[in-house]
């Protein structure tokens, strides 16, 4: 089992940013890649970032490219998503996910996939003003 916990989410005028930090445990995380999605009042959720643990690799969605960074600490098992130049259309909730799959297969399309995810957090919410 894995237990992840997102905290970081708040309220940020448009132009601002946040970092969200995901923290990981239960277990070795040398395989795992981690995801952060979102959800939006009425919408589905979507993918927004994830990491590949082992290599470091990193998958965006487009809308999120060169404004929003995942990165990984290993020692911490913290995954982070820097956000920068917020939007107000970048206000939902966010979760972190983890991919304990042996069958990964390393592209966005995969890992944007949320159903390709065991693990969940609770989310964290981010509200983006004008």
């Amino acid at each position: 089992q894995v237990q992840l916990v997102e905290s970081g989410g708040g309220l940020v005028q448009a132009g601002g940013s946040l970092r969200l930090s995901c923290a990981a445990s239960g277990r070795t995380f040398s395989s795992i890649a981690m995801g952060w999605f979102r959800q939006a009042p009425g919408k589905e959720r979507e993918f927004v970032a994830a990491i590949s643990w082992g290599g470091g690799a990193t998958y965006y969605a487009d809308f999120v490219k060169g404004r929003f960074t995942i990165s990984g600490d290993n020692a911490k098992n913290t995954v982070y998503l820097q956000m920068n130049s917020l939007k107000p259309e970048d206000t939902a909730v966010y979760y972190c996910a983890a991919d304990d799959s042996t069958r990964r297969v390393p592209t966005t399309l995969y890992f944007g996939a949320s159903s390709n995810y065991d693990y969940w957090g609770r989310g964290t919410q981010v509200t983006v003003s004008n």
